[in-house]
């Protein structure tokens, strides 16, 4: 997947990329033609960093109905030729959600564009699971042919059939289909295979058994890191459960390195738990400052670590960024001055959108540090994460006296839940667009409880109606 590229913050485009409250708001006053041909460039070309914690669908959505945008686009992009060569995810994963909420509002245009590209399309699989909360049983139903015969009668055809059936997000579909007589035996068929191959894999593991011991639990690790896969904090885990006293002079030369990578990283993910106050495990740290010793240090959380990262924060290095973020969850008041730095650095050396903010972000906030506003509102503008965003919401509202007027009030439309929740807690009634919002918010049947809990926790019932 290529990454996104993300217009100026200034822009239209870059506003509803970033699902910032003033994109809706801009959109809603710029010339309908140029709206909607900003808004399709989002869900046709997804422009999150990561899909996984960052929301935009029911923010397109919305304005879809504010405009009462077309699907056309929608419709030439799932059903091109590329989605014949393209089955990744990515391509069509966001337009089907957004058009899974367009449903649920009821559109029925979108209900249609779901069914033909659940029947026919190469991400049949997500439409599905959009259908299976949205529509009727006669329209799932309508959809078993077409589904099933992606699956042939052979025992390649059965074996897909099966993992599709055990891996499905949304069961509704199939237990539908399952209860058809023309498709029943088979389906029962395929869910019992599922149900067996998992409990075969349980079965069957191949990781550590009863009976081993430390050098053991290392070896396994090392051949986890020889296929490229770091077994290392799982191998800490089993570490803690076979080691004895006796042990603990081999678990520290491992720490040292004396039996290779994999072994170091693991005993040192197991010191820092079972001893987390022991200056040697720190010392171990900081002579190894590499990217397994400085997980390790992550998660410390004790008075020692606190201040080791007194000394460590300084450091241009990975140790440094990890002792900036544990002052910044852990540290106290008198911290404040190191966190504020460390934030401005950041800021200027790697930009407003690298993943070491996070913590950063959290920590001014927590620590109520009125000097970072200026940054902090920085970041809200430019960043093209809509989680870091949120954060940085969340920050400027122990931080920044103006929030409640300002960005709190756009923050009412933006794309992330959590963040309509924290404006919703403090965006200023005074104005005139606040209360109108908080009540759509309040009667939206797609909107998130807890928004329309902090919804409720400022308007009155009848206000509400």
């Amino acid at each position: 997947m290529f990454e996104p590229v993300i217009a100026p913050s200034g822009t239209l485009l870059g506003l509803l990329q970033r699902g910032r409250g003033d994109g809706t708001l801009h959109a809603l006053a710029a010339p309908r033609a140029e709206a909607l041909e900003a808004l399709n460039h989002c869900v046709l070309r997804d422009p999150r960093q990561d899909w996984q914690v960052e929301n935009r669908s029911l923010y397109y959505a919305r304005l879809y109905l504010d405009l009462a945008g077309p699907l056309g686009e929608i419709e030439a992009h799932l059903f091109s030729a590329d989605d014949l060569v393209d089955e990744e995810d990515h391509r069509t994963g966001l337009a089907l959600s957004v058009l899974g909420h367009l449903a649920s509002y009821g559109r029925d245009d979108a209900l249609m564009l779901l069914r033909r590209y659940a029947a026919s399309g190469a991400n049949w699989a997500w439409a599905l699971d959009e259908l299976a909360l949205r529509d009727d049983d006669e329209g799932l139903r309508s959809l078993a042919a077409a589904v099933l015969a992606r699956f042939p009668a052979t025992a390649e055809g059965e074996a897909r059939l099966a993992a599709a059936v055990r891996d499905a997000y949304e069961p509704r579909p199939w237990c539908l289909w399952e209860e058809t007589p023309q498709y029943g035996e088979r389906l029962r068929a395929a869910r019992q295979q599922g149900s067996f191959d998992r409990w075969q894999r349980q079965m069957s593991p191949s990781g550590p058994r009863p009976g081993w011991g430390v050098q053991a639990v290392f070896d396994w690790a090392a051949d986890g890191l020889r296929r490229g896969t770091p077994l290392h904090v799982p191998a800490a885990r089993c570490l803690a459960a076979v080691a004895q006293p006796e042990d603990r002079s081999a678990i520290l030369a491992a720490a040292a390195g004396a039996d290779g990578e994999a072994a170091r990283a693991t005993a040192l993910h197991h010191l820092v738990l079972a001893e987390p106050d022991n200056p040697a495990v720190l010392d171990l740290i900081e002579a190894a400052a590499d990217e397994p010793a400085v997980a390790a240090y992550e998660r410390m959380c004790g008075p020692e670590a606190v201040e080791r990262a007194r000394r460590w924060v300084h450091r241009p290095d990975a140790l440094g960024e990890a002792a900036a973020a544990i002052l910044a969850a852990r540290g106290g008041t008198e911290d404040a001055v190191l966190v504020l730095g460390a934030l401005r650095s950041t800021v200027r050396g790697a930009g407003p959108d690298t993943r070491r903010l996070f913590a950063l972000v959290d920590g001014a906030g927590r620590l109520a540090i009125g000097c970072a506003a200026p940054v902090l509102r920085h970041i809200y503008r430019e960043t093209a994460s809509s989680h870091l965003r949120g954060r940085a919401a969340r920050a400027l509202a122990s931080t920044d006296p103006t929030f409640a007027a300002g960005f709190a009030v756009e923050c009412l439309w933006d794309c992330e839940e959590t963040t309509r929740e924290v404006a919703a807690r403090h965006a200023e009634t005074a104005d005139a667009r606040v209360a109108p919002r908080l009540r759509r918010l309040a009667t939206d049947p797609a909107e998130e409880e807890d928004v329309q809990s902090a919804v409720r926790s400022r308007i009155t019932p009848e206000s509400a109606v």
